[in-house]
């Protein structure tokens, strides 16, 4: 199992669809949430990418220096990088971190916003371009090892004599994730990636997206890991964590929801309409309607793209859910949570020690005894509890 946090390079708050709370973005801040989810042994961090968002390669190269382990999820976006290029600036990274670079490979689903970016291609013939993207770019990284050079004619890309002269860390390449949830994304992730990732849907659904995607890869004969990307609302009891969900959306006017639904209603992206769904394009707005399975609450995704779920409750609560996944061969759970840096901590102090074991020694350097707090008195250090 690893464990991922979230850089908020989009911007971050204490409250959805508002400025009130929000905190203001800049390298400080994000360096600070890079630092604490190093410290705390996250496995990783996924950086978003869109015109939404700072760039992700650069925001990633600037974190490089103030941490030690953390990994980087970085996005290549088809169309906007080529083939080759995408490829130098993976082995760069790669070698200057230390092997620390993980690659999310996005396709993209929202019409206006790759138009702006130059990019005139329907949804289907997106994938088939990415599916060419991705295999040009393992294949450059793949031989560069051997020092040889790719020619490659498709019907999108091509390369002629492409080389790399100084190859990645990792062999054959840093690991490829992605995520789709359309059977053009189910079929590139069988064939291309290392780990499909899923929105957070409910456990019925994910075990549905990952028999599909397990057997089409079969059919390559490959196998491919599984993941999954989620909030997290985690407090000491339930009802202090479902008080802190409907917070979280309280300052949210109208307006700004139906404003948002209308954006996401536009795009093509699979995922985005069965994220939308879940709270029947902003319909549903009570806790009830809401919670659509047992603790995962769809309110995030009334005015946030992507990603529109959260796990709700008390600690015990949420490692049991996300066991429930674990159960069906997710391994990677990339989570977030407002306001990231202290949610990072939270989650940490709360969730980690309630994983199996092999999990906490991970995320701990195999010491999670401690001693932790405050030393009493000046003279002992405080037991675990006091209860």
């Amino acid at each position: 199992m690893k464990i991922f946090w979230f850089i908020p390079t989009h911007g971050d708050s204490r409250y959805l669809g508002t400025a009130k709370g929000a905190r203001q973005l800049n390298h400080d801040y994000l360096k600070q949430v890079a630092v604490a989810a190093d410290s705390l042994g996250y496995e990783g961090v996924l950086i978003p990418t869109g015109r939404s968002c700072e760039d992700p390669w650069v925001v990633a190269s600037s974190l490089l220096p103030v941490t030690r382990n953390l990994k980087f999820l970085v996005a290549v976006r088809p169309g906007l990088h080529q083939p080759a290029l995408a490829a130098r600036m993976a082995a760069t990274f790669d070698r200057l971190s230390g092997g620390r670079l993980l690659v999310n490979l996005v396709t993209g689903g929202d019409q206006t916003e790759l138009e702006g970016d130059g990019v005139f291609l329907d949804h289907a013939t997106r994938y088939e371009q990415s599916a060419e993207f991705i295999r040009i770019w393992r294949e450059i990284l793949t031989r560069s090892h051997q020092g040889e050079s790719l020619d490659y004619e498709g019907k999108h890309l091509s390369v002629k004599g492409a080389k790399l002269l100084f190859p990645p860390l990792q062999q054959p390449h840093p690991p490829v994730y992605f995520g789709g949830s359309s059977p053009a994304a189910h079929d590139l992730a069988a064939e291309q990636v290392e780990t499909y990732l899923t929105w957070g849907e409910p456990p019925a659904e994910v075990a549905r997206k990952v028999a599909d995607v397990r057997a089409r890869a079969a059919k390559h004969g490959r196998t491919v890991n599984f993941g999954i990307r989620l909030h997290v609302i985690v407090r000491e009891t339930d009802a202090q964590a479902w008080a802190a969900a409907e917070e979280l959306i309280s300052h949210v006017d109208d307006d700004t929801v139906v404003r948002a639904q209308a954006v996401f209603a536009r795009m093509d992206s699979e995922g985005q309409r069965r994220m939308a769904a879940l709270h029947a394009g902003g319909a549903k707005r009570s806790r009830k309607d809401l919670e659509i399975s047992p603790n995962l609450w769809a309110g995030v995704g009334l005015v946030r793209g992507g990603a529109g779920t959260a796990l709700v409750g008390d600690p015990q609560t949420v490692a049991a859910r996300i066991e429930e996944y674990a159960a069906l061969g997710l391994d990677t759970f990339v989570l977030s949570g407002y306001p990231h840096l202290d949610e990072a901590y939270r989650f940490a102090e709360l969730v980690f020690p309630l994983l199996p074991l092999s999990v906490r020694n991970q995320l701990t350097g195999g010491n999670p005894l401690g001693p932790f707090g405050e030393t009493v008195a000046n003279d002992f250090v405080p037991r675990a509890s006091q209860s």
